[in-house]
């Protein structure tokens, strides 16, 4: 949180500064976090905390200890999905974020969390969306609107909303347009550099120029797609599976409208079925993947994901795949980017 320091206050503080740190917050379930002189955390104070206090006979002049609650909830290094559902069990809004030395290095809003997953996310962004023109004519198709916000502004926040906050962008046509309109994710809290392709790279390519990794796991997404997918869910379904890569996948039903007749090879009808359904799972442009599997994209060369996904299945890597169990929508042509403006209107994204 990138005022988080105004949750804080030293054990020296009393019951009247403190009051005052509330006051200046000014939002519902609260906490002001007390350390020593060494930002070390010593405990926690909500409104309700000060009022029982000062009904027990604590006086505004008192210091903060009188109040302080030396039990409070935090957690060392990156929260998981536990700790934030216990924190909203419990109406708890405000979660420090300490070292192994309880030393606070971040305050959250729980609030803005569905989950923290522990991946960077790279968002290939650096086609010319042909079939969209003209609206792509001096445009890039991640910066087309869809209601209030981008297409990529709307993956970038649903990525935030799962603790994603390294998030690198892959440009070539009008990226520049791109990169002014993000800028470095600071406005978000976030973290987020561009990868500028100096020719053509594929849909996969551009990320083998990054070396620097700080997660084991990453989730890689086209920018033309507008989902809710739960990222939570699928990165545990990856990990508990052992797998190296997998792919989500958005199923697709073909309805026959007649009966379809089962042959053999001498045309005797071996079965009969009156207008059956047929459902198929296509690629649905995101994926997790240890960073090992990155290895195989060869350098400095145009490559694309089906050749990714080929070469680690040959090399003996288990790949999987995720079923998104609610909305997405590829939006590769006009009546696709129609839809995905009245679609939005109902999706809390």
């Amino acid at each position: 949180m990138k005022e988080w320091r105004k949750h804080i206050v030293e054990a020296k503080a009393t019951i009247r500064d403190t009051m005052i740190c509330l006051d200046k917050i000014g939002l519902a379930n609260a906490d002001i976090f007390v350390v020593d002189e060494n930002q070390k955390l010593l405990g926690s104070v909500s409104d309700g905390d000060i009022r029982r206090a000062l009904i027990k006979g604590a006086e505004m002049s008192d210091l903060i200890n009188k109040a302080m609650n030396g039990g409070c909830i935090y957690a060392v290094g990156e929260p998981g999905k536990e700790i934030l559902q216990t924190c909203k069990r419990k109406s708890i809004r405000f979660l420090p974020l300490t070292d192994e030395g309880k030393i606070i290095r971040d305050v959250i809003d729980v609030e803005q969390f569905t989950d923290i997953i522990p991946v960077e996310a790279v968002i290939m962004a650096g086609g010319e969306g042909k079939r969209l023109k003209p609206l792509t004519d001096h445009l890039p198709k991640p910066l087309l609107p869809i209601g209030e916000k981008s297409i990529i502004e709307h993956n970038i926040d649903r990525m935030i909303r799962f603790g994603i906050t390294h998030v690198r962008i892959s440009v070539n046509y009008l990226g520049e347009m791109i990169r002014n309109h993000l800028g470095d994710g600071s406005s978000r809290h976030i973290h987020i550099s561009y990868i500028f392709e100096g020719k053509p790279l594929g849909t996969i390519g551009a990320v083998r120029t990054i070396n620097d990794w700080s997660t084991d796991h990453i989730l890689i997404m086209n920018s033309d797609i507008l989902t809710d997918i739960d990222y939570s869910d699928f990165y545990s379904d990856f990990v508990s599976s052992g797998a190296d890569m997998a792919i989500a996948a958005t199923s697709y039903t073909i309805n026959i409208p007649y009966a379809v007749l089962e042959t053999n090879k001498t045309n005797a009808v071996k079965a009969l079925s009156e207008k059956p359904s047929y459902t198929y799972y296509s690629n649905a442009g995101i994926y997790l993947l240890k960073k090992e599997v990155l290895n195989y994209i060869p350098e400095d060369c145009c490559y694309d994901m089906p050749d990714l996904i080929q070469a680690v299945m040959n090399n003996g890597h288990s790949v999987i795949s995720y079923p998104i169990r609610g909305y997405w929508l590829d939006i590769g042509k006009r009546e696709d980017y129609e839809k995905a403006n009245q679609d939005i209107k109902h999706l809390n994204l």
